[in-house]
């Protein structure tokens, strides 16, 4: 994978996690850092009521346990679901304390109506919005996924999505599918002027009644830069404010749109699973203005 390369943009989650990126993923101790940090702020967003006996809890894309090690550690009860079976038989050999299952989320969540008292999911579901295979529909996999999600949290219950999504765009597309299948909510944004520390939340409810939770301002536990002006394009609750474009003029004007940057869009769209027409010779040529 090249520097600064998406996974997602390099092959499907069940081939990228093979068993030599999954057993490097899960000795990494930064990665474990990180993992434990997201996971302690998605539950912070679940904001479960004190008390009584331990909540169920889903952990979509689990990975090899990593996310639910802290949710153990919480004192609740877990079960996980991933598309990578080496993932899996990681977390097996490390004899987590949730049951795991394979199960690709796009094709739905095949688990009881009304079950779980809550779910997160850490660095997972920005992966519905590419096309891996030919059949692949984004939409039609994130509304899969969604409208499952629902059935199986208990009413009142909350989800926690901690996503990265590769622009405004996907981060609305996300929103919008949660929407649609009956959640209410919206995205919280942690540290939205740093560069590295930024970290999107999608805080969803089962039922209205719940309150958005403010994203983090300020220091962060991570490295944190000064905000760049690409950084001030912050997506709000809902993922509906959005400041100016970059770009030379008031649109986002200003680039230079030669072959090479319409064979990379096209190319672009093709992965999120849109329809484009083929590329041939006269691909990005200027017309003839006719008068």
């Amino acid at each position: 994978m090249g520097k600064g390369e998406r996974p997602e943009h390099t092959a499907p989650p069940e081939i990228f996690y093979n068993e030599e990126e999954a057993r490097k993923y899960t000795t990494n101790s930064r990665m474990i850092a990180i993992q434990a940090s997201l996971t302690a702020r998605a539950l912070e967003l679940l904001a479960l009521p004190p008390g009584g006996p331990p909540k169920v809890l889903l952990d979509v894309g689990c990975g090899s346990g990593l996310s639910g090690e802290a949710l153990s550690e919480a004192g609740h009860v877990w079960v996980g679901c991933d598309i990578s079976e080496a993932m899996l038989d990681v977390a097996v050999d490390r004899e987590v304390d949730g049951d795991v299952l394979l199960s690709d989320m796009g094709q739905g969540l095949p688990l009881r109506r009304g079950v779980f008292d809550g779910a997160i999911s850490i660095s997972a579901v920005q992966w519905l919005c590419n096309a891996d295979r030919s059949n692949h529909d984004p939409r039609k996999r994130l509304k899969r996924f969604f409208e499952t999600l629902y059935a199986c949290l208990a009413r009142g219950a909350r989800a926690v999505l901690q996503i990265y999504p590769e622009n405004a765009t996907q981060a609305e597309m996300l929103v919008a599918a949660a929407m649609k299948v009956g959640f209410s909510g919206g995205l919280v944004v942690d540290y939205p002027h740093s560069t590295r520390a930024k970290k999107y939340f999608l805080v969803l409810m089962v039922g209205t009644g719940g309150y958005i939770p403010q994203g983090k301002e300020g220091d962060s536990d991570e490295e944190m830069e000064e905000a760049a002006p690409a950084a001030r394009r912050q997506v709000a609750v809902a993922g509906r404010d959005r400041t100016r474009r970059k770009g030379g003029g008031p649109h986002g004007h200003g680039v230079t749109k030669d072959k090479g940057w319409v064979l990379k869009k096209k190319d672009k769209l093709r992965r999120k699973g849109h329809e484009v027409k083929p590329d041939t010779k006269y691909t990005a040529r200027k017309r003839r203005r006719i008068v």
